[in-house]
């Protein structure tokens, strides 16, 4: 059966993949292509290590050119040990994306917590002696035990929906009421000859939320109890205990610890409760009124059991803290005018804390810091000309340090706790890079649209570039909140350029790492205000000769396909052609725990939530577009397209369309895509201007 797309008004479709990808062949750049692209990311023969440390510290095992090595620290001599262990393929060992585990086996072993039928059992190991632990969960109320909803899973990280206590005697799980709360249809199979259902409750931007509750099962006294996590309210869809997540028990099992936001994600508090009275407590309070709090602070709990270190973002920058249980603040670590990134190591005997942070020459660039508990003798250990990973030995007193910016490759030194190089370990051999003539990216900086912020971006060129000629460009970008389009790894040309375009990547006041502060821009104006400084960054591009501004191309995938529509309409001047795959055309279509955090409610800001809708801009349409979506994306609704194909019908506006049928969240093949790209912002402009 053919894959069938529809003409309707002014709509274009086109009907094959196959043959679409077929006319690639005798376009412009492809035989360059395939010569080219399939020996770039091999081209570098990596300079950097991964070292896996010996207990004691005195020597550490790296892998290099299929041999296993052992360096040894007091000799400063590296010896092959043998041959190195075959990489294991990757393979997804969690639930699928938006789900939780539907088990979990007790830490001594003796039990297996299970979910099945909406409610919660007990069983052996091996499945015999169940019990079940509630028996109300049914289809009829909606009531579920032990799992969480899609949207728990994609945007609260929620893999799991049960939590067994450090001596196995108790069992924590969620409860849901989903009665209330509007479904959300997906049709699946529809290759099949009978097709399926999908019903999931998907709170969309203004809905009611799911009722969520905790509840414990004690095993000795076999007690089934509600934790009083909302202080004795009931559940109020829009206070603190809106959403209950990243659930986990303190390090005696004495309390079970959570996170509790309001609806609007600008309050979060980490809380604990008694699992024997049911009472909670709170322990630390977050807010950042004017946008968003971080939803899932990094957080450390010390050996001790009765402190852990907390990162917050309530200076305007993430810096880290250290609490005892009990809610008091015992010191503050960092006070930096700059992000903390992740905690490397943690030496409780000599209270000292060893962590990543972007204060490298610039925000992207991390590096090794060393501080005291108590705040003192913060010592940055690493180059701020690089950006910088490391592995630090158990004793803390030397650490192998991988080096790299986007135009620099990995190299790799051993490094003593004072910051002293102590040897050269490896650097990359680039020299099949440069026998292809491959160019590495190049950094560009621009100001941002609000006059003052200064922003980066990345220009991918081909390997046979001529500075002389005018290229066709194509900007590849994500968008969103606290996201980088801009790297400091080494960055591989895109293999895209090899068809004769420019590529570009490009930041936006939605980055990450630059602060609270400029990310506050970005609330309630998702969409809008990252986009007017992509538009500055290609803007920022046109006095250069190359750089042909009549001949822009853009793509993306999810937030991705958003921009690249948007742009196309907002930015007709720019912007020539688009492919928009997977799109959220209308954040009122989109789940409200993403998008309610970044937008505000309907009621706060209903004119941001008109101002984006890309289906109100429809009749902007000047330039090319491909629309793509699977019919079974249960994350992007295929709404979301529908309803933009229905506004450019509506215009009058003539676009191109490719369904994945039974396809999830997911982009148009990439031939296909250079297939479009190529036909009209080279092919067909160069006919336009004959």
């Amino acid at each position: 059966m053919k894959n069938w797309f529809f003409l309707a008004a002014a709509l274009v479709a086109t009907i094959s993949v196959s043959q679409a990808q077929d006319k690639l062949k005798n376009m412009p750049g492809y035989e360059q292509y395939q010569k080219i692209s399939p020996q770039i990311y091999s081209s570098v023969k990596s300079g950097a290590l991964s070292a896996k440390w010996s207990e004691d510290g005195s020597s550490f095992e790296y892998s290099q050119d299929g041999k296993l090595y052992r360096y040894d620290i007091k000799s400063k001599k590296a010896s092959e040990i043998g041959e190195a262990p075959k990489p294991e393929g990757r393979r997804r060992t969690g639930p699928a994306r938006g789900r939780q585990f539907d088990s979990a086996t007790s830490p001594d072993g003796a039990f297996k917590a299970f979910t099945k039928d909406r409610n919660m059992y007990l069983s052996k190991p091996d499945g015999s002696g169940v019990i079940a632990l509630t028996t109300d969960g049914n289809e009829n109320n909606q009531v579920k035990y032990g799992i969480a909803t899609w949207v728990y899973g994609e945007e609260l990280s929620q893999n799991t929906a049960m939590w067994w206590s450090p001596d196995s005697k108790k069992i924590a799980f969620y409860r849901f009421e989903e009665k209330d709360v509007k479904k959300y249809y997906v049709l699946l199979d529809q290759l099949n000859l009978y097709d399926s259902l999908e019903i999931e409750a998907y709170p969309k931007v203004g809905e009611p939320n799911l009722p969520v509750d905790l509840m414990v099962y004690d095993l000795e006294t076999k007690k089934l109890s509600k934790l009083d996590i909302r202080d004795g309210k009931a559940f109020d869809d829009g206070d603190l205990g809106t959403y209950i997540y990243d659930i986990s028990w303190t390090p005696d099992g004495k309390e079970l610890i959570y996170h509790s936001t309001n609806r609007l994600q600008n309050i979060l508090e980490l809380r604990a409760a008694d699992p024997v009275t049911g009472k909670s407590r709170t322990i630390i309070h977050e807010e950042w009124l004017a946008s968003w709090v971080e939803n899932s602070p990094e957080m450390h709990v010390l050996d001790n059991g009765t402190q852990f270190i907390w990162a917050s973002e309530r200076s305007g920058f993430n810096n880290y803290y250290l609490y005892n249980f009990d809610g008091t603040l015992v010191s503050t670590i960092t006070q930096h005018p700059f992000e903390v990134a992740n905690i490397v190591r943690v030496d409780e005997k000599n209270g000292t804390l060893y962590y990543m942070a972007r204060s490298g020459d610039n925000h992207m660039k991390m590096q090794l810091h060393r501080v005291n508990f108590d705040g003192s003798k913060d010592t940055r250990l690493t180059d701020p000309a690089y950006n910088h990973s490391v592995s630090i030995s158990p004793d803390g007193k030397y650490f192998v340090d991988v080096a790299q910016t986007h135009d620099v490759a990995p190299f790799t030194k051993l490094i003593d706790a004072k910051g002293k190089v102590v040897a050269e370990l490896a650097k990359s051999d680039t020299s099949k890079f440069e026998e292809l003539g491959l160019k590495k990216t190049e950094m560009f900086t621009f100001t941002s649209k609000d006059g003052v912020t200064e922003l980066h971006g990345l220009i991918h060129f081909p390997s046979d570039f001529d500075p002389s000629k005018k290229y066709p460009v194509i900007l590849s970008n994500y968008g969103g909140p606290a996201t980088n389009a801009f790297r400091e790894t080494f960055v591989y040309p895109d293999p895209l350029t090899e068809y004769g375009f420019l590529v570009l990547n490009i930041d936006g006041r939605n980055v990450r790492g630059r602060g609270k502060k400029l990310l506050d821009q970005l609330y309630g104006n998702l969409g809008l205000v990252e986009m007017d400084d992509f538009a500055e960054g290609v803007k920022s591009l046109h006095s250069r000769p190359y750089f042909d501004k009549d001949r822009v191309g853009v793509y993306g995938t999810s937030y991705g396909g958003t921009t690249a529509a948007t742009m196309l309409l907002r930015f007709p001047e720019l912007f020539h052609a688009a492919v928009a795959n997977s799109s959220v055309t209308d954040w009122r279509n989109y789940d409200n725990i993403y998008t309610e955090r970044f937008m505000g409610t309907l009621k706060s800001n209903l004119e941001g939530y008109n101002r984006f809708s890309l289906m109100n801009m429809a009749d902007q349409l000047q330039g090319e577009l491909l629309i793509f979506f699977g019919t079974a994306d249960n994350n992007v609704h295929p709404s979301n397209s529908l309803q933009l194909i229905k506004a450019f019908q509506d215009a009058g506006k003539s676009i191109e369309v490719q369904i994945a049928p039974d396809g999830g969240h997911t982009a148009l093949n990439r031939d296909r895509m250079m297939e479009f790209f190529i036909k009209h912002l080279v092919t067909d402009y160069k006919e336009v201007v004959r």
